[in-house]
């Protein structure tokens, strides 16, 4: 009885399906027009091989005695095929020969087109196990309102998917299939490649790139699961969207391409207009993700080239502190050496030297104290003029802060007597002295991370005391240098504001 209610359902369809097309293939064959015959002889094999398929079903013995999987198939997949290409092949002939082929085969076509529908209705009605009207009184009649509202919706509402060509590679193991959709999707503007397994595809992968897949599910060897979940297993191709595409109807697999990350799904036979939609709206989506990574790289380019302008503007501890969210940067510091170098007699320098030559010598200048500061470890604070200013052992704490500010002083001096860039030498002026800080960044725009304390003062003061080409340190600097000190020349001399001091020029 199983059988034979398939047989009764799907048998006279089929036939009709044949018999039409027998019909209008032998009328073009002798009247033309003969553009028509290729797609024509498509549909006519299809349609032959459809009922070559169902007199297998009817040799098949009841499902109990063991041909329930094989009988499923046959309804659920192996039907599907030429079905798809008999309506494929007849809804483009239909497109392409509208104005050329007599309004009788017109007709005839699209009673091949109905017949078609009308068997694959019949085999899901047999797969589900109940007559497509057994619930129709129940059906609630759907509101005239409503169908109205939504008609003026759809005909005011501008399309929110612009049209774009993509690189498109289809998948499939049947020609028809991938002869149907390439068409179509050539016809739309798209360049297409097609693949017949999904070996071949990723093959193809690694010399092409695409902008979708379309893939069969149900393929021998690997099945288009298996291949979406290759594709998004490689992070060169997972951004790439996949439709499954496959004549099951089955919300387990569909599910399942969905979770292993499918863009869509689309069932056999596809619908022309809903399948031009969905491709359009995938290549829309696959668009603006890829203008939403350029947007983010550019964010993280400009976020790099922000994030290095501050740490050229302030030290990279302040920097850190700052990105962890310290509003407030505050520090008393119990020691440190802070280091003026002043260039001598720089202001008849700069007047008797143009604007643009000056700058240049000064920024190359201060760039190499910058990279003596790196080299010796030493903060630099900020530049006053012709002034440099810098400190050992700020934001990090170190023993030697004092032998490391006199090294790095001296270093200055040794590349101020190498430059004779324009036959103008220049002579530094440097000031050392030892002691507490209080250290901060203050403004808000423009901000600056800088030092206060009586040190800077003094520091400063031994500066302006000192000789051309010559370090002067303070008392304090000279007690922390400690056992090994540099030869000197001790001093005492008057300092405006602080008094009798003794220093030390360092020889």
């Amino acid at each position: 009885m199983y059988i034979a209610r398939i047989a009764q359902n799907i048998v006279d369809p089929a036939q009709a399906i044949l018999g039409y097309q027998e019909l209008i293939t032998e009328e073009v064959r002798e009247a033309g027009p003969s553009d028509a015959l290729p797609d024509l002889e498509r549909i006519l094999s299809a349609a032959r091989e459809l009922n070559t398929l169902i007199k297998r079903l009817l040799d098949i013995e009841t499902p109990e005695s063991g041909n329930a999987p094989s009988l499923d198939r046959l309804l659920r997949h192996d039907l599907r095929t030429p079905l798809n290409a008999i309506l494929g092949y007849s809804e483009m002939l239909i497109e392409d020969f509208a104005d050329t082929l007599p309004a009788r085969l017109l007709e005839d076509v699209s009673k091949v087109i109905r017949e078609s529908r009308n068997l694959l209705a019949q085999i899901d009605e047999t797969l589900d196990g109940s007559p497509p009207d057994a619930d129709q009184e129940f059906q609630p009649k759907f509101d005239g309102t409503i169908a109205a509202d939504l008609a003026r919706t759809m005909a005011t509402r501008s399309s929110a998917v612009t049209e774009r060509a993509g690189r498109i590679l289809i998948v499939d193991d049947t020609a028809s299939n991938r002869d149907l959709l390439s068409r179509r999707l050539r016809r739309d503007g798209h360049t297409v490649v097609a693949a017949s397994s999904g070996e071949e595809a990723i093959r193809i992968f690694d010399q092409q790139e695409f902008d979708l897949v379309l893939a069969d599910i149900l393929m021998p060897d690997m099945n288009g699961i298996e291949l979406l979940g290759q594709l998004k297993s490689d992070r060169h191709f997972r951004e790439i969207p996949v439709v499954m595409i496959s004549g099951l109807k089955d919300d387990d697999a569909v599910a399942r391409c969905i979770e292993a990350g499918a863009e869509d799904y689309l069932r056999k036979p596809i619908n022309p207009v809903l399948f031009k939609a969905r491709i359009a709206a995938c290549l829309e989506r696959r668009s603006w993700r890829t203008r939403e990574k350029q947007y983010l790289a550019q964010i993280e380019f400009e976020k790099e080239r922000a994030n290095a302008l501050l740490h050229a503007i302030l030290p990279k501890q302040v920097v850190k502190r700052l990105a962890d969210g310290e509003e407030v940067i505050a520090d008393r510091i119990d020691m440190v050496t802070i280091i003026f170098a002043d260039i001598v007699n720089f202001t008849e320098f700069a007047a008797r030297t143009p604007a643009a030559a000056l700058v240049r010598r000064l920024g190359d200048l201060f760039s190499r104290f910058d990279e003596l500061a790196d080299q010796y470890g030493i903060e630099k604070i900020k530049t006053i003029g012709d002034a440099y200013m810098a400190a050992s052992g700020l934001l990090d704490p170190r023993l030697d802060h004092a032998v490391a500010g006199v090294a790095f002083a001296k270093a200055l001096l040794a590349e101020m007597s190498g430059r004779v860039d324009d036959g103008s030498a220049l002579t530094l002026r440097i000031g050392i002295h030892s002691g507490p800080v209080i250290a901060g960044l203050i403004g808000r725009k423009r901000f600056v991370y800088d030092v206060w304390g009586n040190t800077v003062n003094v520091a400063s003061r031994m500066e302006s005391c000192g000789a051309p080409g010559q370090i002067q340190i303070s008392q304090a600097t000279f007690d922390a240098i400690g056992e090994g000190r540099m030869p000197a020349r001790r001093e005492i001399i008057n300092i405006r504001g602080i008094g009798r001091c003794t220093t030390y020029l360092l020889e």
